[in-house]
């Protein structure tokens, strides 16, 4: 199965998982609503009963806006201008890229966010690789199996993130500055700092690539070491290459389509009455678009996965069977 092959097969087993779609979709909206409650809760009680309070209702007001994020604290301070129709996502992946710190106030949020995200995982894998309904009982009893293998597996991923960020991005930046100091013409030194930067995102990529294919392995093949499981997806990657990049790169530009489309149709700042309506209604098209692309990112990794090393739909670790409700025998009951 080619790259294209494994694109089209994830799309197909995303399809017929509608579940996972609308679930995680759901989870999102929960996992963020005490985040918005303190938002809300914080800026009702810095307006009040103002005047400031009504313009604010009808419009943005820079000034207040500056004032309020001055003095917010805790969650009230990422409520800031960049939340803003497609400069959220943009400002998410700069802030990535240049390994910007959490705000404080969303530190706990965002890890435990994170943690949930690594207990399903391992279910919507199985889902995935099964490509047959599990009910209820079967995804969460794969969540329970796999979780703190695969929990041991991110903890080393983020390791080698980190050191990524501490040495390689550092080093690379470095190289770049030697390059353009004696420059003297502006696009030229632009030319060296895309060039390295995409130098390190390619790298990054490579790992994540990996870490990938090695959660996929721990799942599919019911691997209990996820520095195994990380070896194991070294040498798929480099025994794969083309397949494994040639998907990874379709997958990236179906991402980049969908913030594209995004870019074009993401709501300005200046909306009032019903347009607010039609905000609220693109903003979560635009969540429900993104997690439908990671699923088919995932889905299309594991259908490649199969058909190289295994075959499709195998999995090692059987359906678990929901236990039977406990039963009495009055036959043999005395009275």
């Amino acid at each position: 199965m080619g790259p294209a092959a494994a694109w089209r097969a994830g799309l197909g087993r995303v399809r017929r998982a509608p579940a996972l779609l609308f679930g995680g979709w759901l989870i999102t909206i929960i996992a963020a609503a005490p985040a918005m409650w303190a938002v809300r809760s914080a800026i009702e009680a810095h307006l009040g009963r103002s005047l400031e309070a009504e313009r604010a209702a009808d419009s943005v007001n820079y000034e207040w806006w500056q004032e309020f994020a001055s003095q917010a604290s805790g969650p009230a301070g990422t409520f800031t201008p960049s939340i803003l129709g497609f400069a959220a996502p943009l400002g998410n992946l700069s802030s990535v890229a240049d390994a910007l710190p959490l705000p404080s106030g969303v530190v706990a949020a965002v890890g435990g966010f994170v943690v949930l995200q690594i207990f399903l995982a391992g279910g919507i894998v199985d889902r995935f690789a099964r490509d047959t309904r599990l009910g209820s009982y079967g995804f969460l009893a794969a969540c329970g199996a796999t979780f703190f293998r695969l929990l041991r597996l991110g903890i080393i991923a983020l390791a080698i993130y980190k050191l990524l960020f501490m040495f390689a991005r550092p080093a690379m930046d470095a190289v770049q500055r030697s390059w353009t100091q004696d420059f003297t013409v502006e696009r030229h030194a632009f030319a060296a700092y895309a060039l390295t930067t995409i130098a390190f995102i390619l790298v990054v990529a490579a790992v994540n690539l990996v870490v990938d294919f090695a959660k996929i392995r721990l799942v599919v093949e019911d691997r209990r070491s996820a520095i195994g499981a990380l070896a194991s997806g070294l040498r798929f990657v480099a025994r794969q290459p083309l397949a494994a990049a040639g998907l990874y790169g379709i997958n990236v530009l179906v991402f980049a389509a969908v913030l594209g489309l995004y870019a074009i149709v993401a709501p300005s700042a200046a909306v009032s009455g019903w347009a607010l309506v039609w905000t609220l209604l693109v903003m979560q098209l635009f969540i429900l678009a993104r997690l439908w692309a990671r699923l088919v990112f995932v889905a299309s990794e594991t259908a490649l996965f199969q058909s190289r090393l295994a075959h499709a739909w195998y999995v090692a670790r059987p359906i678990p069977a929901r236990p039977a409700p406990a039963t009495v025998d009055m036959s043999q009951s005395r009275i």
